[in-house]
C-alpha cells in the first residue's frame, strides 16, 4: 500500500519556553501606589507636635516648613496651603517655635517626597533650639559682645576684602560679580564650610587665616539662603565670639533679608545678602566718576560765577577809586605837608628842650657840692666867730658870777669860824653833835679845830644854860 503522504517524526528535545518577566511600574504608577496606600492608612486628620525649622512664606500665600523631633533625630515637611494660613498661624510657624499641627500625611509625586498637608496651628511652647538659642544670645549680650560702642566703620576703600564662605556656594559668585561689576575690588577666599557637622570650626579657622594676612582690610562672613538648620553654624558660641575678636571689621552677610543669626550682632555691620554685603565694601567706581563729573561741573559753574561777580564788583570798586595816580598824589601831598609840620613841631620841641636844659643846668650849678661846701664853710666861719664871741661874754659873766660866789662862799665857810678858836665835834657816823643827846659818856668823838682833827672819848655830858 502506498502514500504520497510520508509521515516524518522530529525526536530533538524542545526547550520550555521562557517564563514570563513581571511588568515594571512607571514612577508615576509606584507614586501614585504610595499616594493611596499613604492615604489609605491616614483616612482622618492626625495631630503632630514638634518644633519649626526653616519656615518660609512662598509667593503664592502657602507656607513651607520642616517639623523636627526634639528627641530623635526625625522630621518631616509641612506645606499649609493659603486657604489654612491665617495670620496667627503665619506668626505661630517660625524658625524655633514649637507647635502642634493638625493635617493629613501626602506624598507629593513631583519630588517623591512625604509631606503633612497642615490646615491648622496651635503653639505648643517655645522649643528647645530657640530656647538655648535666646539663652546664648542674653549671655554673650550681657558680656558686651553685641554691644554698640565696640562697632568699628566698615573702610571706605578697601584693598583686599577677605570672604568667609563656601567655595561652590552662590554667595561667593554674587560677592565676585557685585564687586566686578562695581569697579573690581581684591577678593581674598578662605573656603569653609557653612553647614552641617563641623561647619563652627571650619569658619573659625577661615578667620584666623585671613586674620594673618596683614593687607585684608574687611572681611565678609556669610552664605546663601536655608533653613534654621542650615544657618546653625553663624549660631554657635565659638563662631560668635571668633567674629567679636576678628583684629579687622566683619560683615555678615548670612542668608537672605528675614534671616538673623547671632553672627550679625556679633559683627560691625549687617547686610541683607552676600550681594548685598559686597555693594556696601566695594565702592561703585562709575557712580563716583558720575559723582565727580557732576561735581566738577558744579564747581566749573561756581567758579564762573564767582568771578563774574568779582568782576562787577571789581568795576565799581574801580569806578569808585578812579585814577590811582591822582590819588596816589594826593596823600603824596598829604604826607609832605605832615612831614613839614612834623618837623617844625619838633624843632620847636627841640628849641623848648634846649632852654630847659640851660634852666636846669643853672639850678644845677648852684646846686654843686664845692659850691654849697663853700658856701656851708663861711656859714660856719661866721657862726664859729659869733660862737667865740657867745662863749667869751658868757664866761665872763659866768666867771664874775663865780667869783661873787666864791667870796660869799669863804666868808661862810666852817673853817673861817675855826681860824676863830672854834671846833666841830662829829660822832663815829658823821653826824654832828648838836644837842648833849646826841652824845653819852664812853662815846668816842671826832673834833675838828683849825688845821686838826682830835678824837676823844666823852667822859661825862652836862647840860649848859645858853644866855
Amino acid at each position: 500500500m502506498s502514500d504520497d503522504r510520508s509521515l516524518s517524526f522530529d525526536f530533538t528535545p524542545r526547550r520550555p519556553p521562557p517564563p514570563e518577566e513581571p511588568r515594571a511600574l512607571t514612577v508615576a504608577e509606584l507614586d501614585r501606589a504610595i499616594k493611596g496606600a499613604l492615604e489609605g492608612a491616614f483616612s482622618e486628620a492626625v495631630w503632630v507636635e514638634g518644633e519649626v525649622t526653616g519656615a518660609r512664606a512662598a509667593p503664592s500665600g502657602h507656607l513651607y516648613f520642616g517639623l523636627k523631633d526634639e528627641q530623635e533625630d526625625a522630621s518631616i515637611d509641612v506645606v499649609m496651603y493659603r486657604s489654612n494660613v491665617t495670620p496667627r498661624a503665619r506668626a505661630l510657624c517660625v524658625d524655633g517655635a514649637r507647635v502642634r499641627l493638625r493635617g493629613k500625611p501626602t506624598f507629593w509625586p513631583p519630588r517623591g517626597r512625604l509631606q503633612l498637608v497642615a490646615d491648622r496651628a496651635q503653639a505648643a511652647g517655645r522649643g528647645a533650639l530657640l530656647e538655648a538659642l535666646e539663652k546664648l544670645k542674653a549671655k554673650l549680650a550681657a558680656e558686651g559682645l553685641f554691644a554698640a560702642e565696640r562697632k568699628r566703620p566698615i573702610p571706605a576703600e578697601p584693598r583686599v576684602v577677605g570672604v568667609v564662605t563656601s567655595p561652590t556656594g552662590a554667595a561667593v559668585h554674587d560677592i565676585c560679580r557685585v564687586a566686578f561689576r562695581r569697579g573690581g575690588a581684591r577678593i581674598l577666599l578662605a573656603p569653609a564650610q557653612v553647614q552641617g557637622a563641623g561647619a563652627p570650626e571650619a569658619i573659625c579657622r577661615a578667620l584666623a587665616l585671613l586674620q594673618r594676612v596683614s593687607g585684608v582690610d574687611v572681611i565678609i562672613v556669610g552664605r546663601g539662603g536655608g533653613s534654621a538648620d542650615d544657618l546653625g553654624a553663624f549660631n554657635d558660641e565659638a563662631v560668635v565670639r571668633a567674629v567679636a575678636a576678628c583684629r579687622v571689621p566683619v560683615l555678615s552677610a548670612v542668608g537672605h533679608e528675614v534671616d538673623v543669626t547671632l553672627a550679625d550682632f556679633a559683627a560691625d555691620a549687617r547686610a541683607a545678602t552676600p550681594s548685598q554685603a559686597a555693594e556696601m565694601v566695594v565702592p561703585d567706581r562709575s557712580a563716583r566718576s558720575a559723582l565727580l563729573a557732576r561735581t566738577r561741573l558744579h564747581l566749573e559753574k561756581a567758579m564762573g560765577a564767582r568771578v563774574n561777580e568779582d568782576h562787577v564788583v571789581l568795576g565799581r570798586l574801580a569806578t569808585r577809586l578812579g585814577d590811582p595816580r591822582l590819588a596816589i598824589a594826593g596823600h603824596q601831598q598829604t604826607l609832605d605837608d605832615r612831614s613839614a609840620r612834623l618837623a617844625s613841631a619838633l624843632r620847636r620841641l627841640l628849641r623848648t628842650q634846649r632852654d630847659a636844659l640851660a634852666r636846669a643846668n643853672q639850678r644845677l650849678a648852684l646846686l654843686h657840692p664845692r659850691v654849697v661846701l663853700a658856701r656851708h664853710r663861711a656859714e660856719v666861719g661866721r657862726l664859729g666867730q659869733r660862737l667865740s664871741r657867745e662863749w667869751g661874754r658868757v664866761f665872763d659873766s659866768r666867771r664874775a658870777a663865780l667869783a661873787t660866789a666864791s667870796a660869799r662862799l669863804d666868808a661862810m665857810s666852817p673853817l673861817k669860824v675855826l681860824g676863830r678858836g672854834y671846833a666841830i665835834a662829829s660822832r663815829q657816823d658823821g653826824r654832828a653833835v648838836r644837842s648833849p643827846a646826841d652824845v653819852g659818856p664812853g662815846d668816842l668823838l671826832r673834833v675838828r679845830v683849825n688845821a686838826a682833827e682830835i678824837e676823844a672819848t666823852v667822859v661825862a655830858v652836862r647840860a649848859v644854860e645858853s644866855h
